[in-house]
C-alpha cells in the first residue's frame, strides 16, 4: 500500500493565504474525492501535488519519504500524473502519438511507429478501453479524449493520478463508462485524487471525502457513512439551502410557445409554451438536444421547421439580434467561450449586449455606460473592487453573475438559463437561483437547462423532460423526486 502525505502545508499569496497548516494522507486503492467551494484550497493543494506551484512551507511525503519537485515535469518523474479539465491533447494526432508525445521510440534516428502503436494498443487493452491506437484525437468525442488523457497519465506507470473535474462535459453513460475506467485503475493500486462539483456522484465513485474550507482542511470521511447535508455543512458551515419561495405566482397569459421545432439530427417535433413568471426547466441527459433546442430558439442556430410564438407574434427567420428585439435573452453553457469577452473588462461585458442602448449615435455614452454595470454590480451583488477590472479576474461565480447581468440590462422578457450552475461552488448555485426568482416576481419566464437535475427540481414550476430529441414528458417538482426524474431522462421505468 502506498500512501501521499502532506505535513503543515502551507500557501501564502500577498494577501491571502491559500492553504493554512494543511496535513492530509491519501492511501492507494482508493478514490478520494477532494472537494471545496471556489476559493477553498483544493485548486492550489492539486497545483502543489503536480509541481505546478510550491508550498510556502510544509512537506509532502510519499511512502513516508519527503519529495520536492520544481516543476510538472518532475512530479511526473516522481510518481505523480495530474488530468486537468482543460484536456492536452493534440486534435490532429493520432491517439498512439498523444500517448507518447515527447517520448516516441526511435529506431536509430527516425521514429519506431510499428513499436509506438503496438505499446499504444498494449495500453489501451490493459486499460481496457476500446479505441483504436491509429485513431485521429479530432474524431474522439470529449469523453473517449478524457480516456486517452488519463491512458496518457498511466502510461508513466504513476503512484498518484489526480482527475481535475473529469465529469464536468460528459453525459451520464459517459460518465458511467468513465467511472468503470477509474474503478480498474483502483485494481492497480493507485492514488486516486478526484476533484469535482458534481456532489451527487461521489457517492458512486469515491471511497473518501475530504473537505477543504478556506484553506483549512475541514475533515476526511468515509463516502459510505457521509451525508448529502454533512458534506454541504462541511464545505459551507452553516448555510441555508433554499427552496423555491411560494410567492412566485405563475401568469395565464402565454409569452413564448414553439410547435413542431424540428432540427434534423438534434431535435424533433418539439411543442410547449411558457408562461409570463413561469420558471420551466428541461431535463435530460447531455445529448438529448437541450442546448440545441435552446440556441435554435435564440436564432443561434439553424431550424429546419416549425414555429417560434412571442407574445402572440410568429416570428419567421429567427436570428439573435431579432429575437433580443423579441425580448428574449440567452445566457450560454460555455460561458468562458460564448458569454464573456475575457480579455475585456468587467463594465464591457456588463453592457456588450446593450450597446443599442447606451449609445449616442455612434458613441458610447460613458455616463450610461457606468450606470448599467453599476446597476447590475448592485442588484446582483457582483463581489468587484473596480468595474475597470478584467472579467478573468472574477471567480467562476461571479463570472456567471456578469453574463446574466449583461442580458438583464437588455430588460428582457424570456431568458434562457443554459447550465447557469456549471462549474461553480454550492452558494454561487444559491445566489444564481435567487436572481432567477427575483425575475419571476418581476414577470420575466425562465427556461433552465441544467445537468444537476436535482436543481430543476429545487428552482422550477414546471419540468420538461427531453429524450434523444423528443419532449416525452413534463413533471411537477412537488410530485417527483430525483430518482424519478434521472429514470426518466434516461429511459428507465422505476417502480
Amino acid at each position: 500500500m502506498s500512501i501521499l502525505q502532506t505535513r503543515n502545508v502551507t500557501k501564502i499569496y500577498p494577501g491571502t493565504i491559500a492553504l493554512d497548516n494543511v496535513s492530509i494522507s491519501f492511501e492507494s486503492g482508493k478514490v478520494h474525492a477532494l472537494i471545496g467551494k471556489n476559493g477553498s484550497g483544493k485548486s492550489t493543494l492539486v497545483k502543489i501535488f503536480s509541481g505546478a506551484i510550491e508550498p510556502t512551507r510544509g512537506e509532502i511525503l510519499i511512502d513516508g519519504t519527503p519529495i520536492k519537485f520544481n516543476d510538472p515535469a518532475e512530479a511526473f518523474l516522481k510518481g505523480i500524473a495530474t488530468v486537468y479539465q482543460e484536456l492536452s491533447l493534440i486534435p490532429g494526432l493520432t491517439v498512439a502519438e498523444n500517448i507518447f508525445m515527447g517520448r516516441l521510440p526511435m529506431k536509430g534516428r527516425f521514429v519506431d511507429w510499428k513499436k509506438t502503436y503496438a505499446m499504444a494498443e498494449e495500453l489501451l487493452e490493459e486499460m481496457k478501453v476500446d479505441i483504436s491506437p491509429h485513431e485521429i484525437v479530432y474524431n474522439l468525442s470529449m469523453w473517449q479524449r478524457q480516456m486517452i488523457e488519463i491512458v496518457k497519465a498511466m502510461s508513466f506507470k504513476p503512484k498518484v493520478l489526480q482527475l481535475d473535474e473529469p465529469t464536468s462535459a460528459l453525459s451520464y453513460n459517459e460518465t458511467q463508462s468513465l467511472f468503470k475506467m477509474v474503478r480498474e485503475l483502483k485494481k492497480k493500486d493507485v492514488i486516486i485524487i478526484y476533484v469535482s462539483h458534481r456532489l451527487q456522484e461521489l457517492w458512486e465513485i469515491a471511497d473518501t471525502c475530504t473537505v477543504l474550507r478556506d484553506g483549512k482542511l475541514i475533515g476526511t470521511i468515509p463516502m459510505e457513512n457521509a451525508t448529502h447535508e454533512q458534506i454541504i455543512k462541511m464545505m459551507f458551515g452553516d448555510v441555508k439551502i433554499n427552496t423555491r419561495p411560494s410567492d412566485l405566482k405563475v401568469s395565464d397569459e402565454t409569452i413564448l410557445e414553439v410547435k413542431n421545432l424540428t432540427r434534423k439530427n438534434r431535435f424533433e417535433n418539439v411543442s410547449f409554451q411558457l408562461k409570463k413568471g413561469e420558471i420551466l426547466g428541461i431535463a435530460g441527459m447531455l445529448g438529448s438536444g437541450r442546448t440545441e433546442l435552446l440556441k435554435s430558439i435564440f436564432g443561434a442556430d439553424p431550424l429546419d421547421s416549425g414555429e417560434i410564438i412571442i407574445n402572440g407574434k410568429r416570428i419567421s427567420a429567427p436570428d439573435p439580434i431579432k429575437m433580443k428585439k423579441e425580448g428574449l435573452a440567452l445566457t450560454p453553457e460555455d460561458r468562458k467561450n460564448e458569454g464573456l469577452n475575457l480579455i475585456g473588462s468587467i463594465k464591457d461585458n456588463l453592457c456588450l449586449a446593450s450597446l443599442d442602448l447606451i449609445a449616442n449615435g455612434s458613441f458610447i455614452n460613458p455616463k450610461t455606460e457606468n450606470n448599467f454595470a453599476n446597476r447590475q454590480v448592485k442588484e446582483l451583488e457582483i463581489k468587484v473592487s473596480d468595474i475597470a477590472h478584467p472579467v478573468s479576474s472574477l471567480s467562476g461565480g461571479n463570472q456567471q453573475k456578469v453574463v446574466v447581468g449583461n442580458w438583464l440590462n437588455t430588460d428582457p422578457q424570456i431568458i434562457f438559463f443554459d447550465e447557469p450552475s456549471r462549474g461553480i461552488d454550492v452558494n454561487a448555485k444559491q445566489q444564481i437561483f435567487k436572481i432567477i426568482w427575483d425575475q419571476s416576481r418581476k414577470g420575466v419566464a425562465s427556461v433552465i437547462v441544467s445537468s444537476e437535475l436535482e436543481e430543476l427540481l429545487e428552482v422550477c414550476h414546471r419540468i420538461l423532460i427531453m429524450r434523444q430529441g423528443h419532449i416525452i414528458g413534463e413533471v411537477k417538482p412537488e410530485k417527483t423526486n430525483i430518482e424519478q426524474l434521472y429514470s426518466l431522462c434516461m429511459g428507465v421505468e422505476k417502480n
